[in-house]
């Protein structure tokens, strides 16, 4: 029997219901919300667990609200797949004025609030939000198990990342299908399925790069508006991320169009077809795969840091840039365990005016560079604490 992994996010949602009446947890499907929320409501001796996929409990909403009144007092109301009843957001807000008891309702959806229907304006200043993603590197880690390799290869959805590598494989093959052929439009999004899995092998393509939506459009036959509308819909969905550019105020012709990605590897290489790690090194996005994958695990471990890229017009660059207040990284993705720089790279940290720059590579032993630059493992880099002070 599968152990339990601890998700971080389960800290957070404790701090949440010690200041909102409503938590929603969001997330793409399959992602772990749901075993969270059952781990997390065994602690409570009088939960309640919805599931709104479950006829069932979706009429205990619809037929009769007053079901939150009825357990108000002294219960945690978990509710899941939310984006099945988008009205509940509308029904809650009179019953939480009324009742104004912190962390007592939690959502589950798979979707992003601006897909739930404007859910932030309606409970707006009652409703809390976070987002529980696939599988972190320092959730995973520590298993006896735990190899990177197969971390980037699978992914972070649980159910991927804990089968074997060809199971692991038919299992995200499905996932692709189904959120194409059933959740999509269950959200009231009308794009032909084939469509959507042709747009998606497309994006293939430019994972990793400069999003050029004209010539995106041209090779699907659509307009850059509906490359937009695509693009959009499948960020809102956790599938893709675009990474905005480093717009800094310099007398420079600078890029400032986003760079895309996958946001989960597991996912990209199924899309690429590609099992193993021998299969991606005869890939020439071999290279933009790791960089994807240690980029999306760094993101969503420091969300409190701003990510972009920079680059400039004459190829000076650096791919991830966080900031928060007047502090900056610098960070490239090699995926060689003896990686170099060009003069591009030392360039930007001028730019920028950053002292020191970090290369991420699937190494074990991190290392000093130069007096500029270090070489540091992906698990080394989010636990260095001076760094995120």
């Amino acid at each position: 029997m599968q152990t339990y992994i601890y998700r971080e996010l389960e800290k957070l949602l404790k701090e949440y219901q010690d200041i909102f009446p409503v938590i929603a947890i969001i997330g793409p499907r399959q992602c772990g919300k749901s075993t969270m929320a059952r781990q997390i409501s065994n602690n409570f001796s009088n939960a309640v667990y919805l599931d709104l996929e479950s006829e069932k409990d979706l009429n205990k909403l619809k037929v009769d609200a007053s079901f939150f009144l009825r357990n108000n007092t002294d219960k945690t109301i978990f509710i899941d797949e939310v984006q099945q009843y988008p009205d509940i957001y509308s029904i809650l807000r009179p019953i939480v004025d009324e009742i104004k008891r912190p962390g007592w309702i939690v959502l589950l959806g798979s979707a992003s609030p601006k897909l739930l229907r404007d859910s932030s304006e309606t409970l707006a200043g009652r409703i809390g939000f976070l987002e529980l993603y696939p599988f972190q590197i320092n959730e995973v880690s520590k298993m006896p198990s735990y190899n990177l390799v197969d971390f980037w290869i699978k992914g972070g959805f649980p159910k991927a990342f804990l089968l074997s590598n060809k199971q692991s494989f038919i299992w995200r093959e499905n996932f692709i299908k189904t959120f194409i052929e059933r959740d999509i439009p269950m959200l009231n999004i009308n794009i032909p399925a084939l469509t959507l899995k042709r747009f998606l092998r497309m994006m293939v393509h430019f994972h990793g790069q400069v999003l050029n939506s004209s010539q995106l459009g041209n090779s699907l036959g659509v307009s850059h508006h509906t490359v937009r509308q695509y693009i959009d819909l499948f960020e809102h969905i956790f599938i893709l991320r675009t990474l905005p550019p480093y717009l800094p105020n310099l007398n420079k012709r600078l890029i400032k169009s986003p760079k895309i990605y996958f946001r989960d590897s597991g996912l990209f290489h199924t899309l690429l077809q590609c099992s193993s790690l021998d299969e991606l090194m005869g890939f020439p996005a071999y290279g933009a795969s790791w960089e994807g994958f240690a980029l999306e695990q760094i993101i969503v471990a420091k969300p409190e840091w701003k990510p972009f890229f920079y680059r400039t017009r004459t190829g000076v660059e650096i791919d991830l840039v966080l900031e928060k207040g007047m502090k900056k990284i610098a960070i490239e993705f090699k995926v060689s365990t003896a990686p170099k720089l060009g003069r591009g790279f030392y360039q930007a940290l001028k730019d920028l005016n950053i002292e020191r720059g970090y290369i991420i590579s699937p190494i074990e032993s991190s290392y000093q560079l130069n007096e500029k630059v270090v070489v540091s493992s992906l698990e080394d880099f989010l636990l260095n604490n001076e760094l995120w002070k």
